[in-house]
């Protein structure tokens, strides 16, 4: 009988470890192979996110960056069997390692940046990249003298072809008969870090007479912003406010707040709220906008920014329709 006793309560003392391990509150990030300082997509994450939740609660986010490939499922489950909860992955390649890590700690809280995962202790939160693309898009059209403008794009993928379609839609709003030259830097991830190349895909832009550049392509941006600055034309940045890295050259950046969403999930899990599914983060729900700062403002009029005020408004209320080349795989909108 007393071994029986001994045995119910060290069951019991498991129990309760693990139930504590479950509810235990410790936030971290897992950020992509580009790393926490970007100055991109994954620098928003730590700007807006990291730093902002541990100065406003106390509480330090514990952070992994993987040097390669492998280390983004080693990364995953040692914060896992760390306990560390809720572990936000940085971006869609961490579709496949985090479905299989997911599935091995089901007490622990997820939450993946542009993908959908399945599972009951996965956040799935996505972005409406085109109701942004499509503002920046409109404002390009407006500050346009040529009638021509660019975007170029990192990896060739339907995420950033879904930046493209927005971004056209918008030019289009404007200006019906604008043209918009598109290219892709490349189809491996080695497109998301490669400046020469995006400064030189720019340049063969701006010969063709486009005078607004917009880049959705991480690092390889870097190459398309000075390159509008040599050229004496304009920029668009992506992801995080990028206006300060060119003033005067940079008409704006399309935000897009993985830092807000990485900040509220880790909110929600501490106040109790947190559930695991499908997020939404579009313009309605302030998910995506475009920045106006101390950087950019001299190249902003008021007409300019009442027409985006405007636009803003119509996109939220659905009078203004953005289509998602997700939907179809296809830009086709005619």
């Amino acid at each position: 009988m007393n071994g029986f006793i001994k045995v119910a309560a060290a069951a019991a003392v498991a129990l309760s470890a693990s139930v504590s391990m479950a509810a235990k509150f410790a936030p971290a990030v897992i950020y992509d192979q580009a790393g926490k300082n970007d100055k991109s997509f994954n620098e928003a994450v730590y700007k807006d996110g990291v730093l902002p939740f541990t100065a406003d609660t106390g509480v330090k986010v514990r952070e992994f960056e993987p040097q390669n490939e492998a280390q983004m499922e080693q990364g995953l489950r040692r914060l896992a069997q760390r306990g560390n909860s809720p572990i936000i992955a940085v971006g869609f390649t961490y579709d496949s390692p985090l479905k299989k890590v997911a599935k091995e700690f089901p007490d622990i809280q997820f939450a993946i940046i542009d993908s959908v995962i399945d599972l009951p202790n996965v956040q799935s939160i996505v972005f409406a990249e085109h109701e942004g693309s499509f503002l920046v898009g409109a404002l390009a059209a407006m500050k346009s003298k040529t009638g021509a403008v660019g975007f170029i794009g990192g990896m060739d993928i339907p995420l950033i072809r879904k930046f493209a379609c927005g971004y056209v839609q918008g030019a289009k709003y404007v200006n019906p008969n604008i043209s918009v030259f598109e290219n892709m830097t490349g189809t491996t991830p080695a497109a998301w870090g490669d400046p020469a190349k995006g400064a030189e895909l720019a340049k063969a832009q701006f010969s063709k007479g486009a005078d607004v550049v917009y880049a959705a392509a991480g690092g390889t941006g870097i190459g398309v912003y000075q390159a509008a600055k040599d050229e004496g034309k304009y920029a668009i940045g992506v992801d995080s406010n990028q206006n300060y890295m060119q003033p005067g050259t940079m008409l704006t950046s399309m935000t897009k707040k993985v830092g807000d969403a990485s900040y509220q999930s880790w909110k929600e899990a501490q106040e109790g709220t947190w559930k695991g599914g499908l997020k939404v983060m579009n313009l309605a729900a302030n998910g995506v906008d475009w920045a106006l700062d101390e950087y950019n403002k001299d190249l902003i009029t008021d007409d300019m920014k009442a027409k985006m005020d405007s636009i803003k408004e119509d996109i939220k209320s659905g009078k203004i329709k953005v289509y998602d080349y997700m939907t179809s795989n296809s830009c086709d909108i005619q």
